[in-house]
């Protein structure tokens, strides 16, 4: 399922798989690795280290599965100094796919979705 490319890339399999997660949280595991071009065992790998990183959680709806990336959530190497992963990837679609423009993204979703641990500001 792997291609060979002439040299290094930007984003890691890390990335890649938690921007496909972000701009679909329903894909099944095998959509996601056709995505990044991985074997699906490889995407399953990095959906838990994803999850026991506190970077997604997973909630099972019958026989399927739905992610939801964690707002806020830290960037871990030193040099990016804790940068969020929220506002250093742009998680969003390209117009005209799943979103048709800027400010549909994944990455406003999360922003915008509540968080079920802070606490209410209504008192």
């Amino acid at each position: 399922m792997s291609e060979t490319h002439g040299g290094w890339t930007f984003l890691t399999n890390h990335a890649r798989v938690l921007a496909a997660v972000a701009r679909d949280p329903h894909a099944r595991v095998r959509d996601i690795a056709a995505e990044c071009r991985l074997t699906e065992r490889t995407v399953q790998a990095i959906i838990t280290d994803l999850e026991q990183d506190g970077y997604l959680t997973r909630t099972r709806s019958g026989r399927r599965n739905t992610y939801r990336v964690v707002p806020g959530t830290r960037l871990r190497h030193p040099a990016d100094r804790g940068r969020p992963v929220d506002h250093t990837l742009d998680l969003s679609p390209e117009p005209g796919t799943n979103g048709d423009g800027p400010g549909n993204g994944a990455a406003a979703a999360a922003q915008e979705a509540p968080d079920a641990d802070a606490p209410s500001e209504r008192g």
